[in-house]
Order: C-alpha cells, then structure tokens, then sequence
C-alpha cells in the first residue's frame, strides 16, 4: 500500500493535484472540484492537530472500527460511498485557493513521516504511523481518482 510518507508517493500525489483544473469535472458524487479540494484538506488537518472533529457516539464509533483495516488496505474504495458528517462540504470554495492550501498540508503530513507517536483517530482510534501514512494517501487517491487525475 502506497503511504503519504514515501517521498515518491509525495511526488505523484501532488503532480496528480496539479492536473487538475477549475472545469475538472468528478466521475461519482455531487462535489465541484474546489469542494473537494476543500474536503482532502479534512483528514490531512485532522492527523495534523489543526481540525477537530467531534467525537462520535459509542453505536458510531463501533460501526467506524468494524470499517477501520478498509482505511488503509489496498482495496480501493468504492465510488459515492457516504461522507462522515464533519467533512461534509456544501458551500462553493475557490478552486485556486483550495488547490495551494491542499498541497500545502499534504506536504506539510509529510514532514511527519518520522513521528512516531500520533493521536488517536476520533472515530477510528489508534493507527500506526504507516496506517496514518496510508490511509491519508488512499483518501487522496480516493477523490483524485473521483476527479479523473
């Protein structure tokens, strides 16, 4: 599985962000390209300490963990699979601003690739700092693939 940590993986992510376009159109699902720009910055946030997410309740938070290994397995997921509430996107967003801001936290996660402690997942719980790394990088491929690039 690809991680976000892998300096290659960097490389090809962000070359992935940059053929992107203000008429990039998605493939599945109702976000504009800036929306989804926006909504990749969640998780990148979340890992990094700069987003908080409310805590789901304890039903939630068990369906979460039964779908917690599909984070950063090498199975892709599914198009139009639903969205967690907190990273929900419904306002319109600037494509320009959201694309610099992305890659900005996506290199940004990066820089952490030898940290070896990291919080816990609100909703998931404890990853290893590889699964923090995959995971972050199957979300990205995740709505890149979604946007054709």
């Amino acid at each position: 599985m690809k991680s976000l940590f892998d300096s290659g993986t960097l490389d090809e992510v962000i070359d992935r962000i940059g053929l992107l376009n203000e008429s990039s159109k998605g493939l599945w699902g109702k976000m504009e390209v800036g929306q989804m720009l926006y909504h990749c910055q969640f998780p990148l946030r979340l890992a990094l300490g700069k987003y908080r997410m409310k805590k789901p309740n304890f039903l939630m938070k068990f369906l979460f963990r039964s779908f917690k290994k599909g984070m950063y397995d090498d199975k892709l997921w599914k198009p139009n699979l639903p969205t967690a509430k907190g990273f929900k996107v419904l306002e319109n967003k600037e494509f320009g601003t959201e694309k610099n801001a992305l890659i900005g936290f996506v290199k940004e996660f990066h820089e952490e690739k030898d940290k070896k402690q990291w919080d816990p997942h609100p909703a998931f719980g404890h990853f290893t700092p590889e699964q923090w790394g995959q995971m972050q990088y199957k979300h990205l491929d995740h709505h890149l693939r979604q946007f054709g690039v």
